[in-house]
């Protein structure tokens, strides 16, 4: 039977026959997904602003951020083995009123808001690059509207655009990103050169690399409320979670070196921005140009096509298309706004206060009082209207007032974590007992 162009599959499960993706084509989604501005961000200021050396920042930055992607692999589990979205999992956790009503609107709103974060952000390098390469100014809206079109119409068509996409893009953003190390290392000025760091440097405080260890991880265990969305078509579930895990991996690492090096030689937090500054070719300029438009494609590829799905399990009467073109709609909207972005980010912000713990509840949950398995009485639960469970939703508005009271420079997304992981555990061994 001939499958759909477009994919129509929402809250249900994904028939076993059409579960074929392997490891590796997990990998490269991953991998394309990694290097943006967004994820440059955190090494960079590990430099930047914890003056760590660059060795010691790409370390730091990467140990955080892998500790991080383990769990990501691992909630990507009821995916791979269940064929349901994410978000609809966590309705086993939450209770169906706790995931529907609470972890998938703060989902939807911060992946529309890093949508459109990295919409603006992208088209104004561009902006900047084109100057660059052309001499001349182009208006914001001729590229951010069409951008941001583009996206949304790859992911409303689906996983399978969202495979073949990042599949084809992966080529140009390695051949870019070599471009941009090969300009670091070859550059005329030696003091800004990879080749010439000092190997007595010293590396910065062991303290402030456990800090940027911390901020990486933070950003990144979010993720387990919706890796489970793209393991849906794995072959088998070791296989989604250890494509995701290498390509986070892997990825993660290139934009490290990327954002530090970046920081380190141009105190620059933007690889893009620094790299282009360095050369007036007009071949290394277009495939710059070219890795940064493609970078911003590929995330917003992941946001749109998660996002969509935590609207969805929200809206449940909806189809997946319907409720990826609302997303989408909504995206291209806010991508063509930047003042009101900026207006959120404050809003945004406070939501982490709640991101935290529900990423905390949910990780020890699935992997350590489930034991990685939905059971049959926890499956016959998703479809409840009703159901909201008591202990991990009081603990995660515990957790969200430990992460308010916490001072910034003690990352609170970190300790909050942990503490309401270990308290999760022990309110939950107590209440099953």
């Amino acid at each position: 039977m001939k499958s759909t162009v477009v994919e129509t599959i929402g809250l249900e499960a994904v028939p076993q026959s059409q579960q074929n993706t392997p490891w590796f084509r997990y990998m490269f989604i991953q991998i394309a997904i990694s290097a943006n501005a967004g994820n440059f961000l955190i090494p960079a200021l590990a430099v930047l602003k914890g003056n760590l050396s660059f060795l010691a920042a790409v370390i730091a930055t990467s140990l955080g951020a892998i500790f991080g992607f383990v769990f990501v692999s691992l909630l990507s589990y009821p995916g791979s083995v269940y064929g349901i979205p994410a978000q609809y999992a966590i309705r086993t956790m939450l209770g169906v009123r706790g995931a529907r009503y609470l972890s998938s609107p703060i989902r939807s709103i911060t992946s529309l808001y890093w949508f459109s974060v990295q919409t603006i952000g992208g088209t104004y390098v561009l902006q900047q690059l084109l100057v660059r390469l052309t001499g001349e100014e182009y208006p914001f809206l001729l590229f951010s509207v069409p951008i941001s079109i583009l996206m949304v119409v790859l992911a409303i068509i689906g996983f399978e655009a969202v495979k073949r996409a990042t599949t084809y893009f992966l080529p140009l953003l390695l051949l870019g990103e070599g471009t941009m190390l090969y300009l670091y290392f070859t550059t005329n000025e030696s003091s800004r050169s990879l080749f010439t760091l000092p190997a007595n440097e010293s590396h910065g405080s062991f303290g402030m690399m456990v800090f940027f260890a911390s901020l990486a991880f933070v950003q990144y265990v979010s993720g387990v409320s919706a890796s489970a969305d793209m393991t849906r078509y794995a072959k088998t579930p070791k296989q989604g979670a250890v494509g995701l895990f290498l390509g986070n991996t892997f990825g993660f690492f290139i934009t490290a070196i990327l954002g530090c090096a970046s920081a380190y030689l141009y105190h620059d937090s933007n690889p893009y921005v620094s790299s282009s500054s360095i050369t007036d070719s007009p071949l290394f300029l277009t495939i710059i140009t070219l890795t940064a438009i493609i970078s911003m494609l590929s995330i917003n590829l992941s946001n749109a096509y998660t996002g969509g799905y935590s609207l969805l399990n929200t809206f449940s009467s909806l189809s997946r298309i319907q409720s990826a073109i609302i997303f989408g709609v909504s995206g291209v909207i806010l991508s063509s706004v930047p003042t009101l972005v900026t207006h959120a980010e404050k809003f945004v912000s406070a939501l982490g206060g709640l991101i935290i713990p529900i990423s905390a509840v949910i990780v020890v949950d699935f992997i350590f009082i489930k034991k990685r398995r939905l059971s049959e009485e926890s499956l016959l639960t998703l479809q409840e209207k009703g159901t909201l469970y008591r202990v991990p939703l009081l603990t995660v508005l515990g957790g969200s007032i430990i992460y308010f009271v916490i001072p910034e420079s003690y990352s609170p997304g970190f300790i909050t974590f942990f503490a309401i992981g270990i308290l999760y555990y022990l309110l939950a061994k107590k209440s099953n007992e």
